[in-house]
């Protein structure tokens, strides 16, 4: 039997980039984390919910206010995309060997210290 070469595992994107991307355009920040059907579920409802909310708003309404469901829903998928592209981020860079696993917070923050 022979060995098959195994590929290298491909790291995460940095969650800030991932933020930055999200922020610009609705989805793609969970295809960046790969979850491409979380993405468009994300980029589909923002669109649709925009539009809903530019047909029940009032004409004199602000361009925010027509468009509310929309940048709501932009606003829970920039937060979504961040979230797990840091989780990603960290159990992709987490050692098991010791060097910094397994310490609580008031270690890392310096609180500890006293």
């Amino acid at each position: 039997m022979s060995e098959q070469p195994t590929k290298p595992i491909k790291p995460p994107f940095h969650p800030r980039l991932v933020l930055l991307v999200a922020a610009f355009l609705p989805g793609v920040g969970q295809l960046l984390n790969n979850q491409p059907t979380r993405g468009l579920l994300f980029a589909f409802t923002t669109v649709a919910l925009g539009y809903v909310t530019s047909r029940l708003a009032p004409p004199e309404a602000s361009f925010v206010g027509r468009y509310a469901g929309g940048f709501f829903i932009h606003a829970i998928a920039l937060m979504d995309a961040y979230r797990w592209a840091k989780v990603r981020w960290e159990i992709f860079h987490h050692s098991p060997g010791g060097d910094g696993a397994g310490k609580n917070a008031a270690d890392r923050d310096g609180a500890g210290k006293g």
